[in-house]
């Protein structure tokens, strides 16, 4: 999910050099979205990782 954050950044910073601020506003809101959820589900996983009995 992280990898696919960097992309539309990457995306978003390209089509801003370019000058469509529309593609670069969508992409860099869908990065923003992506790299949120990707925090979210890290958090989750170090919260409620499973823990072997030894």
């Amino acid at each position: 999910m992280l990898y696919w954050a960097a992309v539309f950044f990457v995306i978003a910073i390209i089509a801003a050099v370019f000058g469509f601020g529309g593609i670069a506003s969508s992409a860099a809101g869908i990065a923003k979205i992506l790299f949120f959820v990707f925090l979210v589900l890290a958090a989750l996983s170090l919260v409620f990782r499973r823990r072997v009995p030894v």
